[in-house]
């Protein structure tokens, strides 16, 4: 989530070859991690610090959404340090550190199970934060899809259609209803893209391999009259 700073606070094992393994890649954000004895120790010099806790506490300060919550920190980080504090796995903030953080944040979850594991409370508000920092944009574009078909494109699948009706006789030449404009509705509600066409139009032409043409259906027709 491109956050790099990491400051622990006590930790009973550190460094540690079990995190280093866990870290995936990440290592970097152990290897620079500050280790020190206190939370107070941690919070120096940040302007804004901001606990993350699952217990709705009786506090003077009244607690904040995690979106929220990170919206704050990144506005305060534009011209100082913030923090986001976590509390251990087992018991989470006491209530004396949580009274050290000016503000304090809760994740949206079901009420029924309301304490996520350590690893996934920092995941989520790391997330939070990237979106309350950058606008993402439109997620990066699949090869090859997106490109939306032509207007030609479009009708000259409609005309395969057609012909491959006509040679499959579902369609009656003489009584075509209304199957040519309810396909045109039809792909205008879908915007099919290029290779959506493309595919459609191999499919249509594999098909009419083992078809007859309109004309031979007309041969055909003709042929069975004449002997009734």
């Amino acid at each position: 989530m491109g956050l790099s700073r990491l400051v622990l606070v006590n930790p009973r094992n550190f460094p540690d070859a079990q995190a280093d393994a866990m870290a995936a890649g990440a290592t970097d954000v152990l290897v620079n991690a500050d280790v020190v004895a206190s939370l107070s120790s941690a919070l120096s010099g940040t302007v804004l610090a901001m606990a993350m806790t699952a217990r709705r506490r009786e506090l003077a300060v009244p607690a904040l959404w995690a979106r929220d919550g990170a919206a704050e920190l990144v506005t305060m980080a534009a011209t100082a340090d913030v923090a986001l504090v976590f509390g251990n796995e087992t018991s989470g903030l006491s209530n004396d550190e949580l009274s050290m953080c000016r503000r304090w944040a809760m994740i949206p979850v079901n009420a029924e199970f309301s304490s996520l594991n350590l690893a996934a409370a920092v995941q989520v508000m790391c997330y939070e934060l990237r979106l309350a920092a950058l606008d993402p944009g439109r997620p990066p574009a699949i090869s090859g899809a997106g490109l939306l078909a032509s207007h030609d494109e479009v009708e000259g699948l409609i005309a395969h259609i057609e012909r491959a009706a006509l040679s499959s006789e579902f369609l009656d030449p003489a009584s075509p209803k209304r199957l040519i404009p309810r396909l045109r509705r039809m792909f205008s509600r879908a915007g099919p893209e290029k290779e959506e066409v493309a595919i459609l139009r191999g499919l249509f032409a594999a098909l009419e391999k083992g078809l007859k043409t309109p004309i031979e259906v007309d041969a055909a027709k003709a042929a069975r009259k004449l002997e009734n």
